[in-house]
């Protein structure tokens, strides 16, 4: 071999062992980088309609909704969620808002073993064009949630007007819910049970419930479909196109989360 044929063999020698070498020291710092406290997700739905405690948000028609979620390793955490509606200018003609917008945040933790804990504070926010002496639709709750195992209650108390009902502040939400793995096709039973308490509306409280099954399909997949139904008082709960908001209905969703 030529002298030549012998230097270019130890470039390409040491080349090799160079990039050898850096690939194993990215690799090393790859492995000893400390991971982030912060997580970050988000999600996006398509749904056969938009209910919300078992009241009509989108008069029976489709809605697209999605959000993120920013979290801490400490527990705490912020997001956001929006979601197409239209109960708003169904309640009042001279109403024109769209969409609905949920600004969190909150700390949740282990009390004890499976006993979990969840506090926050949320506002709801319907950006739009109302008429003068409109009350304000936008409402903020504080909630407390407890879980063990696969249930969870959770108890919100509006700070403010509940979703621009006057002289509503102090309303209260009770939620009882369950998810259970049915070992059968990847299914999850989900039922939940709510109690809306409405201050000075006459027969404005009201139960609702809801039973369904959800399939998690991997890659951030998941469909659900859902049975759901209240006994909100129709005189109370009927729009300005006379349909009663809180009807039984089945509802159909396709999710993604990132």
């Amino acid at each position: 071999m030529s002298k030549r044929s012998h230097l270019a063999s130890g470039i390409i020698t040491a080349c090799l062992g160079a990039a050898a070498a850096s690939q194993a020291c990215a690799q090393s710092a790859a492995e000893t980088a400390p991971a982030s406290d912060f997580t970050v997700s988000a999600n996006v739905t398509l749904a056969s309609q938009y209910r919300y405690r078992g009241i009509m948000q989108t008069n029976n028609k489709p809605a697209i909704q999605g959000g993120f979620d920013l979290a801490h390793a400490s527990g705490f955490y912020i997001g956001n969620w929006n979601s197409s509606i239209s109960w708003l200018d169904d309640s009042d003609p001279d109403v024109s808002a769209a969409v609905e917008m949920d600004f969190y945040g909150g700390y949740r933790g282990t009390l004890w073993r499976d006993l979990t804990f969840d506090v926050g504070v949320l506002r709801y926010y319907y950006p739009g064009n109302y008429p003068g002496g409109y009350t304000s639709p936008d409402t903020t709750e504080v909630y407390l949630g407890l879980g063990y195992g696969p249930v969870t209650f959770k108890y919100s108390h509006a700070l403010t007007n509940l979703f621009g009902v006057p002289d509503s502040k102090s309303s209260r939400y009770y939620d009882l819910a369950g998810s259970f793995d049915t070992g059968v096709w990847g299914l999850a039973l989900n039922a939940h049970v709510g109690y809306q308490k409405v201050r000075n509306l006459d027969d404005g409280s009201y139960t609702d419930w809801s039973l369904g099954v959800s399939k998690d399909w991997g890659q951030g997949f998941t469909t659900s479909l859902a049975y759901i139904d209240t006994n909100a008082k129709r005189s109370v709960y009927t729009n300005t196109k006379d349909k009663y908001t809180g009807r039984a209905t089945a509802l159909l969703t396709l999710s993604k989360s990132f």
